[in-house]
């Protein structure tokens, strides 16, 4: 459920789609019947838009086809969606937020 501005990633992509990516990743850990996951992918479609010039990318990873990930970075519930900067965690935003939210999160981390 990947847009036109976010790719999809696997457990076997997310090292080199991730954490090898200069500058910052935002990862959406999702799945197809989650609801609340379905409400944001169009809101992160547009934040990658909107802020793909200044270097941001948008990964998505669905938890159902892909579990080594999820597990290893603790996720307990969908959508999360963590923050990796130069392939390093530095947030975590969990639930469907708005957009406002999501934005100022963004702009604190790419700097």
């Amino acid at each position: 459920m990947a847009g036109s501005n976010t790719v999809a990633v696997t457990d076997t992509t997310f090292q080199s789609e991730v954490e090898q990516h200069r500058g910052l990743t935002v990862v959406d850990f999702w799945a197809e019947w989650c609801g609340p996951c379905r409400v944001i992918a169009p809101v992160l479609d547009q934040l990658a838009g909107e802020y793909e010039t200044k270097g941001l990318k948008v990964a998505k990873m669905d938890v159902d086809a892909n579990q080594a990930t999820p597990m290893r970075f603790n996720v307990r519930s969908i959508p999360t969606l963590m923050f990796f900067k130069d392939g390093r965690h530095v947030d975590t935003v969990v639930g469907a937020v708005p957009k406002a939210h999501l934005a100022g999160k963004i702009a604190q981390h790419i700097g």
